[in-house]
């Protein structure tokens, strides 16, 4: 049940944001966003906040889990917007975001209507110009690609960034962090975010600054910190392996123990988890970038592109050539 809010906002204040969506857009994000909105109002008990879904065109648009979702207009179409969240696309669709889309951005941005990524929608936003000079972040696994292709922008790991008037998130349930912080930001803002976060069955309100990955700590509890240290080790030396020697030694544990707790815990050896983590890393770098096989290769620690693709093609069933072809064969934002 949703109490009354102790100073409700004032009627005739209703801020509309507007979600620009791609073609492959996260449907976990647009919802975590436009549903914290929904519990707003739900929460002031009048409506504050209207969603609009805006696309490039007023045909529907395929989201990256194949639902085809039909926007309320196109960009050219659009009303007046108080902000605009650009729903990112899982892959990030590298030089194929339309021009008419980024000037449409760029004219928003000049008129000042503060603007938002989420998960990959940072992307575009730094493909327009439009974060130069900004803080922002982006999902974990794009944040290479993003820093390979803007260097001079600066991006955090965070789950969300807000700021000035730019709102970027991570994706996911992210969104929904991001959102209530903005919520909280309007006038009685806090006591409606707070309602909203209830509603919603959120047991806290995670800050921007918290981290995005669940660490292997969280998830297997506190009792195995040594496992914990080992793979935060391997993360950290993707392109220069440690030996499993090394490992044990730098963890104050024998191979031995270390074996144990591997094949208990994660029910392989550490040779065979860290080799996963390299050819995870080489796949990422494979569908987000254009550096050839053998580069990758080498920034995963194999000694030769050979060695690296009979590995890649055992685990992920076809060879990495195979697989960036296919990946790119997904549609696109024309």
């Amino acid at each position: 049940m949703v109490h009354p809010a102790s100073e409700k906002p004032q009627p005739g204040t209703l801020k509309t944001f507007g979600f620009l969506i791609v073609p492959n857009f996260t449907t976990i994000g647009l919802a975590s966003a436009v549903e914290t909105l929904r519990m707003a109002n739900l929460a002031a008990h009048q409506p504050v906040f209207r969603s609009v879904l805006l696309a490039a065109d007023d045909a529907p648009v395929v989201a990256s889990n194949g639902m085809r979702v039909l926007p309320d207009c196109s960009i050219a179409r659009a009303p007046a917007l108080d902000a605009v969240l650009v729903v990112g696309p899982n892959p990030i669709e590298r030089g194929r975001a339309t021009r008419p889309l980024v000037r449409w951005l760029q004219q928003l941005a000049r008129q000042r209507v503060p603007l938002g990524g989420i998960c990959t929608g940072s992307y575009l936003l730094a493909k327009a110009g439009l974060l130069d000079g900004y803080r922002c972040t982006i999902h974990w696994e794009d944040l290479p690609t993003l820093q390979a292709h803007f260097p001079a922008i600066i991006i955090s790991q965070q789950l969300f960034e807000l700021d000035r008037d730019r709102y970027t998130c991570s994706g996911g349930v992210a969104a929904i962090d991001m959102m209530l912080q903005l919520l909280a930001r309007e006038p009685q803002g806090v006591d409606m975010a707070a309602k909203a976060a209830e509603l919603m069955l959120c047991d806290r309100v995670r800050g921007e600054r918290e981290p995005q990955r669940v660490s292997l700590r969280t998830l297997l509890g506190s009792a195995q910190p040594r496992l914990s240290q080992v793979v935060a080790l391997m993360e950290a030396n993707l392109e220069e392996p440690l030996a499993v020697e090394e490992l044990a030694s730098l963890s104050q544990v024998t191979v031995r123990q270390l074996e144990r707790l591997f094949n208990k815990h994660l029910q392989r050896t550490p040779s065979q988890y860290y080799l996963q983590l390299r050819l995870a890393r080489g796949r990422h770098l494979l569908l987000n970038g254009d550096a050839p096989v053998g580069e990758v290769a080498l920034a995963c620690g194999f000694s030769s592109p050979a060695h690296f693709s009979k590995s890649f093609s055992r685990l992920f069933g076809e060879s990495p050539s195979a697989q960036r072809r296919r990946a790119r064969l997904t549609p696109a934002c024309e």
